[in-house]
């Protein structure tokens, strides 16, 4: 499969995958990410195809914050998940890391100005707001989601407490479901917890 298009590297499974799942990375981030390749990894244990990507602000610099348009960045995830959907005949699941997720759910608030299908939408580190700074929510869109949703976030994270997660999680308008991660940060690392494990487990449990 030639994933050139999106920058994106597949996590192939042994055997016909049960589905696709396409995954994004932070904004300091890269598809190189240690999280991203654990998860993707634990996906195609399972059995699905997982394909991790980079935005189009990343295709473009290696290395830096976002730059540009946001709106350029949506469009790129539109474009992974329209090229992924063709890779499997199953369910497709997408998401992100923290600004990736973000630009992801709008993606997926937003079906008439992109006409794609999303079977369960996974949130890491889902950015409720700015560090320091809860009086800036970005969750002004997450009423209009409709599909099944998790939210893995880390007890300890700056950009959201575990309440605020639960407040953000309650806005949508589809099961939810919090995998809490105790004592993570922002990049979701713990020595105690499988955190991969846990947040495919309650994908799976979404998709019913």
């Amino acid at each position: 499969m030639n994933l050139d298009q999106i920058a994106g590297v597949a996590h192939e499974p042994d055997g016909d995958p049960n589905g696709v799942v396409v995954l994004t990375h932070g904004a300091g981030g890269s598809r190189e990410s240690q999280l991203l390749q654990q998860i993707c990894d634990e996906w195609a244990r399972r059995g699905w195809l997982a394909v991790r990507y980079n935005l189009p602000y990343r295709r473009r610099r290696p290395t830096g914050p976002p730059s540009g348009s946001a709106a350029t960045d949506r469009a790129g995830v539109v474009e992974a998940i329209t090229v992924c959907r063709g890779l499997t005949d199953g369910p497709l699941i997408a998401g992100g890391h923290s600004y990736g997720g973000r630009q992801t759910s709008m993606v997926v608030a937003a079906p008439e100005a992109s006409p794609i299908s999303v079977d369960v939408l996974t949130l890491f580190s889902y950015p409720v707001h700015p560090p320091g700074k809860p009086e800036r929510p970005r969750t002004e869109h997450l009423p209009h989601i409709t599909v099944p949703t998790v939210f893995t976030h880390g007890t300890s994270d700056p950009f959201g407490t575990p309440g605020e997660v639960r407040g953000a999680a309650a806005l949508i308008a589809a099961p939810t479901e919090i995998v809490e991660i105790t004592g993570a940060r922002h990049d979701l690392r713990s020595r105690t917890l499988d955190v991969p494990a846990l947040a495919v487990e309650a994908a799976l449990r979404l998709l019913g």
